[in-house]
């Protein structure tokens, strides 16, 4: 077009008039595919039951009275929310699928659990979904590239907020670099260590690994490998030394948005969640980053994190199921993703969403961007987590008992695996398949 349009006048009208007529043809053509798939949903009376958080109420209602104002000439809706937590919305509904909801919204490690029972089966346009959404929440939302939800939000993950009045934007490279600038402006840096899901960060980026077996419900960890390049040991010390700084909080009283806004912190790892909290007390020197490299058997590694993702599920077993979909297609669109970061302040997966408006204004969300390439899927088991704060609060507190680093990690890792480790390289096998020998 941009050639055609040197040429003399006349030849641009005629190619302007071509364009318009493709182009109306073109819309028409859309038009007329999405009429023909519509007039496949069947009329009458439909009643869908959507389930999601109880603080999403009002912007749920008003998503369903968009959907009912778009799609009420076809059909005769009547359309209920239930609050519901989007944690435990599992085991609700694998309890008694037939009386589950139509739609609901779930975090995203519960993904598995839907697929093996068929609750979710796979997304029909699962092309146009994944084409319209961030590829790390479509990788969220499918299993073995299969896609069986709908992304709905991009922002449950963490990073490292700072405040530019004490922290130089340079020293947040480095978690030595960020302790030695909040020491000096008498200040604090957090991250929560007694949680799993950000002692992570010291593991993630490593070559040891954690996951779900095959089975999806148990975990497999190696977090106390003495075989590995960066040992468990190795980071066990790491953190040692980072709590032991006086300018480090890896657990407190009270959370990070309370200690922003009483001056206690100039920097932490959080999420989204806490921006408003952060922008009202810090103003202009609001600052976010990714997370920050820690040393590690005498080396830098980027620090890691887990990402997580609200999804929307249709019910397999719904007796609208055709209309279900419609609407879990309808409440993960451009606008009422941009609806939601308007009314509950949570970041988008649509590609349009996340890059217009007051969201690509987002420090968090860019924060958030820049950290996914070192972030992982939280797909851990229900025995990762009481094991992992149990190493995290001896690491706060200096491991106060005075025990074998190795001991402390094999334990951790026994009780997250359910089998005894030691920490010693597993048996190898040779080309047969049989133990090779020593």
């Amino acid at each position: 077009m941009k050639k055609q349009f040197l040429k003399r006048t006349i030849t641009l009208l005629v190619c302007m008039g071509m364009l318009v007529g493709c182009g109306a043809k073109e819309t028409s053509n859309t038009q007329d595919k999405a009429e023909a798939q519509d007039s496949n949903l069947p009329s009458g009376s439909v009643s869908l039951r959507v389930w999601g958080a109880e603080e999403d109420a009002d912007l749920v209602n008003q998503i369903i009275e968009g959907f009912i104002a778009e799609y009420g000439s076809q059909a005769d809706f009547e359309i209920t929310f239930e609050p519901h937590s989007e944690s435990g919305v599992k085991d609700e509904v694998l309890g008694d699928v037939l009386n589950a909801p139509d739609v609901f919204t779930f975090a995203d490690d519960q993904l598995m659990a839907f697929v093996a029972s068929g609750v979710l089966k796979k997304v029909e346009n699962d092309s146009e979904i994944s084409g319209r959404n961030l590829e790390s929440s479509v990788n969220a939302a499918s299993v073995n590239d299969t896609l069986y939800a709908y992304p709905l939000t991009a922002d449950n993950g963490y990073f490292l907020f700072y405040n530019k009045a004490v922290i130089p934007d340079d020293a947040t490279a480095t978690m030595d670099g960020l302790l030695a600038a909040a020491a000096a402006g008498n200040k604090k840096v957090f991250l929560d260590m007694a949680s799993g899901w950000y002692m992570y960060t010291f593991f993630g980026n490593t070559d040891m690994e954690i996951g779900l077996n095959d089975d999806g419900i148990s975990t497999y960890c190696n977090w106390n490998a003495k075989y590995t390049n960066i040992k468990g040991v190795d980071v066990a010390d790491a953190m040692l030394k980072i709590t032991a700084n006086p300018a480090f909080v890896g657990h407190a009283d009270f959370d990070f948005a309370t200690g922003v806004t009483n001056g206690t912190y100039a920097a932490g790892v959080s999420g989204i969640w806490d921006e408003n909290t952060v922008k009202e007390a810090w103003g202009d020197n609001y600052g976010a980053v990714k997370l920050p490299t820690y040393t590690v058997a005498g080396q830098q590694v980027q620090m890691a994190s887990y990402a997580g993702y609200k999804l929307v599920g249709v019910n397999s077993y719904s007796p609208n199921a055709a209309w279900a979909a419609k609407f879990a297609d309808w409440m993960t669109n451009e606008a009422n993703q941009t609806l939601r970061f308007q009314m509950r302040g949570q970041g988008p997966s649509n590609l349009n969403a996340s890059a217009s408006g007051d969201i690509a204004q987002s420090k968090a969300i860019a924060a958030l961007q820049q950290q996914a390439p070192y972030s992982s899927l939280q797909r851990v088991g229900g025995t990762y987590w009481d094991p992992a704060s149990v190493f995290g609060n001896a690491m706060i507190q200096g491991n106060p008992t005075g025990k074998n680093l190795q001991v402390l990690l094999n334990e951790m890792v026994t009780g997250i695996t359910g089998e005894e480790s030691t920490g010693d390289a597993p048996a190898a096998d040779d080309a047969e398949g049989e133990p090779a020998e020593e």
